[in-house]
């Protein structure tokens, strides 16, 4: 055993390099990820470690980094492109859904594209505009791409090492604003010991409701559900981990259980991956719910200044309100 205390940016940093020592044909990619580490120094001390040509640090450049890539991993490389910001995604955008999705599928499954975009996503960090921006929707829609997000030390060590071996593209959201907080993780461990990349689990056993979130509102929904105990209600949170595709089973057997669905996210809720969750169990577990599936998601409106944005985040507050509006029925 060789269990450590990390956080989530730490943990990254670490699965990274396993990665990395794994197989020489995995590079990293990205704006101010080599000397510096990034923004966030999530790759801090790689680039000296396996040297500039496997972390390469890029121009401002978003549809380069990506177009690159591409091209890398036809030839055999496995690149891991940092977007410094979720809302400097959209230049890459055209490439991430025009080609980066479909090459697979136009080649008839003869030609894969393993290459990893991961993206820093969120608020709570009081950043300016473009900086705070939740776009998973956009790429969960898209066929062609996968697409996760980790929520603890755990998940992101070994999340990111699974994302990196797999040989389709995958879109990794980080919570940014998590990215200090620590958590246990077995670094002894080999990837054959960990869950399955596309899969949902149960963080918190509940009885009474479940609680259905991903990323950085995990932890919220953990708090609510620590609060909610005080006055003897039990909620059930889990953690979904994959956004496309939806490992939808746990969420089932949970609902059929409680028989109430909330769904917490921070995106805008206007078509967001709340209302396809709660199509889906509504078609699944109608005859078992008891109310109907309630969302709690960010506002539908630009991400707000930062002196706004605990009025625009959910919240404790909101989930806990939602849940009484559940028993309410």
């Amino acid at each position: 055993m060789a269990t450590e205390t990390l956080t989530i940016g730490k943990a990254l940093n670490t699965g990274l390099r396993r990665a990395m020592e794994r197989d020489d044909k995995v590079i990293l990619m990205g704006e101010d990820i080599g000397k510096l580490g990034g923004v966030f120094r999530i790759t801090d001390g790689l680039q000296k470690d396996f040297g500039e040509e496997r972390v390469i640090d890029t121009p401002l450049a978003e549809a380069g980094i990506v177009g690159t890539a591409i091209g890398l991993a036809l030839r055999g490389y496995r690149p891991v492109c940092e977007i410094q910001f979720d809302g400097f995604v959209y230049p890459a955008y055209d490439q991430i859904v025009c080609q980066v999705a479909k090459f697979r599928y136009r080649s008839r499954g003869n030609v894969t594209l393993p290459m990893v975009i991961r993206i820093p996503f969120g608020g709570g960090i009081g950043a300016v505009e473009h900086h705070s921006e939740s776009p998973e929707a956009y790429f969960a829609h898209t066929a062609g791409l996968k697409v996760v997000s980790c929520s603890s030390p755990e998940d992101a060590h070994f999340m990111i090492q699974q994302a990196i071996a797999s040989d389709d593209p995958v879109i990794f959201f980080e919570p940014k604003r998590r990215y200090w907080e620590k958590g246990p993780v077995d670094t002894s461990l080999g990837l054959d010991a960990a869950a399955p990349l596309h899969s949902s689990r149960v963080v918190r056993p509940g009885t009474d409701a479940t609680i259905v979130a991903y990323g950085p509102m995990v932890k919220t929904s953990l708090d609510a559900a620590t609060a909610a105990a005080e006055d003897g209600r039990s909620l059930e949170v889990i953690d979904l981990r994959s956004l496309s595709p939806l490992d939808m089973g746990p969420v089932y057997d949970s609902v059929r259980r409680t028989g109430r669905l909330v769904v917490v996210h921070e995106a805008p809720g206007n078509i967001g991956l709340g209302a396809e969750i709660s199509a889906r169990v509504t078609e699944e577990c109608f005859y078992s719910l008891e109310a109907p599936v309630l969302r709690v998601t960010g506002y539908n409106t630009p991400y707000p200044a930062s002196r706004l944005e605990e009025e625009y985040l959910p919240d404790l507050d909101r989930v806990l309100d939602a849940v009484d509006r559940s028993f309410g029925w």
